[in-house]
């Protein structure tokens, strides 16, 4: 079984306002609990014993949030290594950020404002040679990446479709073989001025090396104001995901 995980949380979260203005997103309080413990918490509980926190704003919160909840993580800051968001950004930078500490191994990959069930995270965790990407069923599949599949491979996904051509969205949490790391150099900037994941995943599934795994608990990106709230009652029902 797989160990190690990669947390994305370079990120600031423009989009919680007011509520990132000195902290990372990823350290607003849900329950009287930093969010990104919660992730950790699952983590842990899945197995996962080798976590590798990407970092970037706010980082020496960071450093104190895991001191004070006693989290023993290797912390990794991407701004250090790769400059500042202004030069270089995109959801593919923390990849760039571990290639040399992770060169070789299999490692699962997410982001620190996502949080999935011990159930989702420990099906992830296959010891194989192909890449994996968490699909979810979702009612309203035009406002996410729409993963397209044959046989349970991958043949692409469709950034936020016009019209309808399937239900299964990616939710971000990937399994990666070390191979990913040889792709790094032939990814470009995305139109937006990033480098993004999904291009990475794309030039995997053209050598079909990637399979869509299924996931069926509740799933939610932790990404606005309103997200506090539902998570908040969410995880007051009873409930160790949301």
């Amino acid at each position: 079984m797989i160990k190690t995980v990669v947390v994305a949380a370079a990120g600031q979260g423009t989009r919680m306002l007011h509520l990132t203005k000195n902290k990372s997103k990823h350290l607003i309080k849900v329950n009287n609990k930093p969010f990104l413990a919660y992730v950790l918490d699952n983590l842990l509980k899945a197995g996962y014993k080798d976590i590798v926190l990407v970092v970037g704003h706010a980082g020496d919160l960071m450093k104190q949030f895991l001191k004070e909840y006693g989290y023993k993580t290797k912390i990794v800051n991407q701004f250090d290594i790769l400059g500042p968001k202004e030069k270089i950004y995109g959801t593919a930078c923390p990849l760039m950020c571990v290639k040399d500490l992770l060169r070789g191994k299999q490692f699962l990959f997410i982001c620190g404002d996502n949080l999935y069930s011990v159930k989702d995270l420990k099906e992830m965790a296959k010891d194989d040679n192909y890449n994996y990407v968490a699909g979810l069923i979702h009612d309203n599949p035009e406002k996410y990446g729409v993963l397209v599949t044959d046989d349970g491979f991958l043949k692409e996904i469709i950034e936020k479709p016009k019209k309808y051509i399937g239900d299964l969205i990616n939710t971000g949490m990937y399994k990666f073989t070390p191979e990913v790391f040889d792709n790094l150099s032939k990814i470009k900037k995305s139109p937006r001025g990033e480098y993004e994941i999904t291009d990475l995943i794309t030039l995997l599934a053209k050598d079909r090396k990637v399979k869509v795994i299924r996931i069926d608990d509740k799933w939610l990106d932790f990404g606005n104001p309103g997200d506090i709230i539902k998570c908040s009652k969410f995880l007051k029902s009873g409930n160790s995901h949301c």
